[in-house]
C-alpha cells in the first residue's frame, strides 16, 4: 500500500498492517499499537504505525538470535 495516508481509518490501518478490523481494535484496546480517538473514531498515524512494526520487527530479530544459545545450552544439559 504505497499511496497510504498519513492519517488511517480503522479500514485503511487493518489493511495496510495486513490484520482484520477485530484485531486491530483488540490491539488498540489492549494499548499494543499506537492510535489516538478523533471524536469517536480511532486514527492511527502511518509513520507511528512503521515505527511501531520496526520496533517489533527488532525485537523478534533480537529474540531469535538469542534462542539457537538457549537451545544449544539445554542440549548440553541433555
Amino acid at each position: 500500500m504505497a499511496d497510504s495516508p498519513e492519517v488511517m481509518n480503522i479500514r485503511q490501518a487493518s489493511q495496510y498492517l495486513g490484520v482484520s478490523p477485530d484485531t486491530l481494535y483488540k490491539y488498540v484496546g489492549e494499548q499494543r499499537i499506537p492510535a489516538f480517538k478523533l471524536g469517536n473514531r480511532w486514527r492511527f498515524k502511518k509513520s507511528k504505525l512503521d515505527q511501531w512494526m520496526e520496533e517489533k520487527s527488532n525485537q523478534m530479530e533480537a529474540k531469535s538470535k538469542k534462542k539457537p544459545k538457549a537451545a544449544v545450552k539445554a542440549a548440553g544439559q541433555l
